[in-house]
């Protein structure tokens, strides 16, 4: 055999070589299916899960609608203590707190953690939810005492004369 015969000619792999080549593609092949039903098993279970609890905490909310003073309020997910630390203030009493001196706290504390005077977006957010949370807690009992204070006024409607 001379040369240009055996450059002419194919290169032909061993049989054997073939079968591993394949049999590669198979075994990676089942581990990706594998590993994919196994994630999508776990995705599929912790979605359950979490729905479930949203649910439970739904009806806990419907059955006392009033509980959710010490718990994380579904809306923003901070409790009224965790707010109350925030904002340096003493917890609302009845219904009744000092908004005057929360509204003072929570100017003071947004100011200095303004982004653009080198402060932190994140804390001054956490002060924006503090605030909230607490006129959250507060609002109901302020517009009954508005009400009750109306009733005990009477009604007086303003009425402006035409010139």
């Amino acid at each position: 055999m001379n040369i240009a015969e055996s450059v002419s000619s194919p290169v032909v792999a061993p049989a054997h070589c073939e079968a591993r080549v394949s049999q590669a593609h198979r075994i990676i092949t089942q581990i990706v299916l594998v590993g994919s039903r196994v994630l999508g098993r776990a995705f599929t279970e912790a979605y359950k899960q979490a729905q479930a609890s949203s649910n439970y905490a739904r009806a806990q909310a419907k059955l006392n609608p009033n509980a959710a003073s010490g718990r994380a309020s579904l809306s923003n997910g901070m409790t009224l203590d965790e707010a109350c630390k925030i904002l340096n203030v003493k917890p609302p009493q009845g219904g009744q707190a000092n908004m005057e001196e929360v509204m003072a706290r929570f100017k003071k504390l947004f100011d200095q953690n303004d982004p653009q005077k080198g402060g932190s977006f994140y804390l001054q957010s956490k002060v924006l939810r503090a605030r909230e949370r607490i006129e959250a807690e507060v609002k109901p009992a302020m517009e009954k005492a508005a009400q009750e204070a109306e009733i005990k006024e009477g009604w007086k409607p303003k009425m402006y004369k035409d010139r």
